[in-house]
C-alpha cells in the first residue's frame, strides 16, 4: 500500500487533523493557532500546498501531534478573515505523499520532507459498482457543491471511490487505510462490500 514513490519535496508544512483528506476532496478549516496562520499566509504568498495527515497520536490543538506517514497535499482554494485572528479557508486535496523525515519548528509547526506517491491510474466505473454510483448520485443531487468540487465524475472509479470514502460513516482509521490503497478498484471493492452490509445502499437491482 502506498509503496510506489515519485519525486521528493522538502520542508512541506504539515497540518495534522482528526480527518483524512483524499485527492480532489474539499477541506473546510477554521484556523486560529499562530503557527497555522503563518503556514497559511506562506502557502497563499508562494502558491504552495501544505500537507494534511491523520493524527496518529495527540490532538489538533496544542503540542505537535504525531501524524500518520501517508497524507495528502492540500491547496488553498478560498479564504476569508472576517474576524481578526480567525482564518476560514477551503482547501482541495492534491497528490498523496509519504513522510520521509520531519522536524518541529520552534513555533510548533511540523515541517516534512515528503515523497509523492505515483498518481493512481483511473478507469471507467465498472457496472458491478452500480450501487456505489447510485448512492453518490443521491448525495450529489442533495448536496452538490457543498460537499464536492465540480465536475462530478460519476463515471470515474477514482473519483467515486474517494468521494464515498469521504462521506460514508467510517472510523478515521478505516479512511486512512482507504487513502493508502494504490488501487482505485480495490478501494471500490471494499466500499461496495460495506454498502452491501449496510442500509445505506440503493437495492442491488438499481431501484431506489
Amino acid at each position: 500500500m502506498g509503496s510506489r514513490l515519485e519525486t521528493e519535496q522538502r520542508d512541506v508544512p504539515l497540518f495534522p487533523l482528526q480527518t483524512v483528506l483524499f485527492p480532489g476532496g474539499l477541506l473546510p478549516l477554521r484556523v486560529f493557532e499562530q503557527r497555522y496562520l503563518e503556514m497559511a499566509k506562506g502557502c497563499l504568498r508562494d502558491n504552495t500546498p501544505f500537507g494534511v495527515c491523520l493524527i496518529r497520536d495527540g490532538a489538533e490543538v496544542g503540542a505537535p501531534a504525531t501524524p500518520e506517514d501517508i497524507g495528502c497535499l492540500a491547496h488553498i482554494k478560498h479564504w476569508d478573515m472576517q474576524q481578526l485572528g480567525l482564518l476560514q479557508l477551503v482547501a482541495q486535496g492534491g497528490r498523496r505523499f509519504r513522510i520521509v523525515a520531519r522536524r518541529i519548528r520552534a513555533d510548533g509547526l511540523i515541517l516534512a520532507d515528503i515523497a509523492l506517491l505515483v498518481e493512481q491510474a483511473d478507469a471507467p466505473l465498472p457496472e458491478k459498482f452500480g450501487a456505489c454510483r447510485r448512492l453518490l448520485e443521491r448525495i450529489v443531487a442533495d448536496h452538490g457543491e457543498r460537499l464536492f468540487a465540480a465536475p462530478f465524475l460519476l463515471d470515474s472509479s477514482a473519483w467515486v471511490g474517494a468521494r464515498l470514502a469521504e462521506v460514508l460513516p467510517l472510523p478515521a482509521a478505516a479512511r486512512q487505510k482507504l487513502l493508502e490503497l494504490d488501487s482505485a478498484l480495490e478501494r471500490l471493492e471494499i466500499l461496495d462490500r460495506l454498502l452491501a452490509d449496510s442500509a445505506l445502499a440503493p437495492n442491488r437491482s438499481g431501484q431506489s
